[in-house]
């Protein structure tokens, strides 16, 4: 199905992704404004989902790049929670092609709705996650626990997306790392992860459109590389606090616009 660029489309794809991967850098929540943007140039939501998926695939790619030297965390953990995001990826975005663009139009709103409702609430509950962690007679859980959260987490992450990092900081949480650049670190290579296995199934059903896809990439990976390295220099609280007005916006606009 072709999507014809206009001048004027490409400009606002290009400058939402730099902004997107900017924000996926320092706070999250790229997706609440690349993935309706594309919807607004006039895509379908499932082919807007699998082509903004793959556009942000690359710029998390060019953030845990950025992010490397933080990667400090035991190899073992380390190649089990990355191979179980590997497997959950595929089982979301395979579960999203054989999901009806009916069914995927009415579900939009409330997968919008409660990825603004991870992202609002994720500063409490990382919070109350770190005092479980703390009180928790053993010093960490079981890493099959840990696997099975990261495979819930992974399928919803192949599936739609938005709000992803913020699921994964409550296993970081719980894994112990207190440091925000190696949280940082390790949401973005298992974001990753996610995001790349997804791309496959997505090829294989034709839903990326590559002109759209290549244009966010280039903007989300300048927008995540620059951020990531500035990131100390930007005020979260008030980069938050920019996200949930768009998240909020968002999710209001799809819910009033479901018929």
């Amino acid at each position: 199905m072709p999507h014809n660029l206009t001048i004027i489309h490409s400009l606002l794809l290009f400058s939402t992704a730099f902004i997107a991967g900017g924000l996926n850098a320092v706070a999250g929540g790229g997706s609440f404004i690349t993935f309706p943007t594309l919807i607004f140039t006039g895509m379908p939501p499932i082919t807007a989902n699998a082509t903004n998926n793959t556009a942000l695939w690359i710029a998390a790619v060019a953030s845990a790049g950025a992010y490397r030297r933080d990667l400090n965390i035991e190899k073992r953990e380390l190649l089990v929670l990355a191979a179980i995001s590997l497997v959950g990826g595929v089982i979301g975005s395979v579960a999203l092609l054989y999901t009806s663009p009916d069914v995927f139009k009415k579900l939009l709103p409330y997968l919008l709705l409660s990825a603004t409702l991870i992202f609002t609430f994720s500063e409490p509950l990382k919070k109350w996650l770190q005092l479980q962690s703390k009180n928790s007679s053993s010093q960490s859980p079981p890493l099959l626990i840990l696997a099975l959260a990261q495979l819930a987490i992974a399928i919803y992450g192949g599936f739609f997306g938005a709000g992803l990092g913020i699921l994964m900081l409550a296993t970081l949480t719980f894994l112990g790392i207190k440091n925000i650049h190696a949280m940082n670190a390790f949401k973005a290579f298992l974001g990753s992860c996610i995001n790349g296995i997804a791309i496959i199934p997505f090829m294989v059903a034709d839903l990326i459109v590559w002109h759209q896809a290549i244009l966010m990439a280039v903007g989300g990976s300048l927008g995540g590389y620059l951020c990531a390295h500035y990131a100390r220099r930007l005020d979260p609280g008030l980069v938050r606090k920019f996200v949930m007005v768009v998240a909020f916006s968002m999710t209001t606009y799809f819910f009033l616009h479901q018929n």
